[in-house]
């Protein structure tokens, strides 16, 4: 066998490596840097929801995992808050690619939260409303509607909204 043919075999193998490597670990907290790229298995037992997702709040308190219907199947965090309906999810008003997804297409996709995986369906909330869910994720987080996240960002009242509610 010729050195060509194998340094192509072995950059083969380097580069499947590297693929299942990512598929496998991302995402990965801290939240920064590489640990930022989105994975593809969001993994968890599928569950059905809860008839009060209330409870959650107080065990699992990290962020969640989101994955949306469709291609490419990225997974992502959240930060959340549930409600006795579903889950309520901000983010910030960046023409982000998983708001703009839930546009475009729908808002099915499947809610990690702990060890359980939900399917649920996002709906973006806008009006009054928004307002009174963004007060409910910013109690979670410990801030006011009228604070950012980090300097330089837009004020929780200007934030995103959208609900996640069993399929």
């Amino acid at each position: 066998m010729s050195k060509v043919k194998i340094a192509g075999i072995g950059a083969g193998v380097v580069v499947v490596g590297v693929i299942l490597f990512w598929m496998f670990t991302a995402p990965y907290l801290p939240n920064y840097g590489i640990y930022r790229t989105p994975g593809i298995l969001i993994g968890g037992t599928p569950t059905e929801a809860p008839a009060d997702f209330t409870p959650l709040n107080g065990v699992h308190r990290g962020p969640i995992l989101m994955q949306q219907a469709g291609f490419p199947p990225l997974v992502i965090y959240l930060s959340w808050v549930a409600t006795p309906d579903g889950v309520i999810t901000a983010t910030r008003p960046d023409g982000g690619y998983w708001a703009r997804r839930v546009r475009e297409r729908g808002g099915d996709g499947k809610l990690r939260i702990g060890d359980a995986t939900y399917t649920m369906t996002a709906t973006e909330i806008l009006g009054d409303q928004r307002l009174e869910m963004m007060s409910q994720w910013a109690a979670k987080s410990g801030r006011t509607l009228d604070q950012t996240t980090s300097e330089g960002a837009e004020p929780l009242r200007d934030w995103e909204v959208f609900f996640w509610t069993p399929r």
